[in-house]
């Protein structure tokens, strides 16, 4: 290949990888429109969490998930286990996003008799993996399922998140070490390291968790959660297969997009005045100018 056009496919490939990553910037802002849509009004809500982990969400399911993956009815999908069920403020934007559920439905979000719980529970809507009220159980049950495709010759991945509060729990760590003992290659953990649980900060330390990982028999990488680029990466990191189960460690930042929720001390189950939804939503859009 002449020297010419080696630059011209250097600068093609460039600009293919800038579209896309304005495409997944440009997803995981709705993402976040949906939330605050979502929480809008009800004076409380996991909104930190669902903006902190919006740029990940945009990424698993609207480039690395291909339409058979999103075929609840196909058997032999990539799936993903949301182990933290508070999250689901937002599954439910990334269902919405997809077409799954109907947009109308977001205000809902927690009401009595709405399917937009506002923890997981499996049954409610497709697509729902897993009953996610209860933490510590989501690597659990992923490691079944991984196992369950490693016998049935299946050839996709499992993917399921856990927090860096789950990781205070000691069915996690077991999990963990089952994971490495059973060599589930085909098993992906996005551990979410936020710094917070329920009441503030983490009260039992986990670091350094790499290293951890890494004793335990884990591959593991640690990335920016918030960094599209670094999340394509580690998406096509977790691809190999090498006879262990891969870690990647998300770092990202509660309330991210709304530099008033970012600020807070306390961004677990966040309150906000009636008064301030406007400026919140105004905020979203001036922080993705």
């Amino acid at each position: 290949m002449s020297t010419a056009t080696s630059t011209e496919t250097a600068v093609s490939e460039a600009r293919a990888a800038d579209r896309r990553i304005e495409r997944l910037r440009a997803i995981a802002l709705n993402l976040r429109r949906h939330m605050i849509t979502q929480a809008r009004g009800k004076g409380a809500g996991y909104l930190g969490q669902g903006l902190g982990f919006a740029d990940f969400l945009a990424v698993l399911y609207f480039d690395e998930f291909e339409p058979h993956d999103l075929d609840f009815a196909n058997a032999d999908r990539r799936r993903f286990y949301l182990s933290t069920g508070h999250y689901s403020i937002a599954l439910w934007a990334v269902f919405a996003e997809l077409g799954l559920i109907e947009r109308e439905l977001l205000p809902t979000y927690g009401a009595d008799e709405s399917p937009l719980e506002m923890s997981t529970m499996e049954g409610r809507l497709p697509g729902v993996e897993m009953t996610g009220g209860s933490l510590g159980h989501g690597l659990g049950i992923a490691n079944g399922a991984a196992l369950g495709y490693r016998i049935d010759a299946r050839e996709s991945t499992i993917h399921v998140e856990t927090s860096d509060g789950e990781l205070q729990e000691g069915a996690t760590w077991e999990s963990i070490n089952t994971a490495a003992a059973f060599q589930l290659d085909n098993l992906v953990c996005w551990f979410d390291c936020n710094g917070i649980q329920a009441d503030g900060p983490m009260v039992v330390p986990i670091e350094p968790l790499a290293d951890r990982l890494t004793a335990f028999g884990w591959a593991v990488k640690e990335i920016d959660g918030n960094d599209l680029a670094q999340l394509l990466d580690a998406f096509e990191w977790a691809r190999a297969r090498n006879g262990k189960p891969k870690g990647v460690i998300l770092r990202t930042h509660p309330g991210r997009g709304v530099k008033r929720i970012e600020a807070r001390e306390r961004a677990h189950f966040v309150r906000i005045d009636a008064d301030e939804w406007d400026d919140v939503a105004r905020e979203l859009e001036i922080e993705n100018v």
